[in-house]
């Protein structure tokens, strides 16, 4: 489980050319072999450590269903321990099993940070409502507005300096996980 509240960003140094393992180098320590990291809201194992990189072998169904085989060299990815048991929960519970990617519609500054538009998948809607919560990229958000399959996001200047959202433009695709909580009272 993950709480959507990222821990650290990350660069991505290889995507092997199978698209099969990811490396990514990282500020964080003590990782273990095993442990269990989101990358960009992915719940991913880590099979390698060393010197400030971090290896994980990413499987063709997480190709598949998330945004990270479209990963570039250089790019930064938002990086997030799971919980423990001890720890506090500051954004929501998460999975780490990425729903489905969405595409950043619109971006627009706002008095405190921006404003960002992500279109979703259909079969998600029934997930979704406002004031609830979503990940975008792993990063656990209040949603703002719901307009048919959009949903609008604020992004206070706290996300944009501490995560990837910064980076992001229209057009680009983004992982998308809905609220746990809403997925089983469903």
């Amino acid at each position: 489980m993950f709480t959507g509240i990222i821990e650290s960003l990350g660069t991505v140094r290889q995507l092997s050319p199978g698209r099969t393992g990811l490396v990514v180098e990282t500020a964080l320590t003590d990782v273990k072999l095993g442990e269990s990291i989101a990358v960009n809201g992915a719940c991913l194992t880590v099979s390698r450590t060393g010197r400030g990189e971090l290896g994980f072998d990413v499987s063709p169904e997480t190709l598949k269903k998330t945004t990270l085989g479209a990963l570039r060299r250089g790019e930064m990815v938002n990086l997030e321990r799971a919980l423990r048991l001890s720890d506090r929960l500051g954004g929501h519970l998460m999975t780490g099993h990425v729903d489905a990617p969405g595409r950043i519609v619109a971006l627009k500054g706002a008095a405190s940070g921006k404003e960002m538009a992500v279109l979703f998948p259909a079969e998600l809607r029934k997930y979704l409502a406002p004031k609830g919560s979503v990940a975008v990229e792993g990063v656990s958000l209040t949603i703002a507005a719901l307009h048919g399959g959009r949903v609008t996001l604020a992004l206070v200047p706290h996300t944009l300096k501490s995560t990837n959202l910064a980076k992001k433009r229209v057009g680009d695709r983004v992982n998308l996980e809905v609220d746990a909580l809403a997925r089983y009272l469903r």
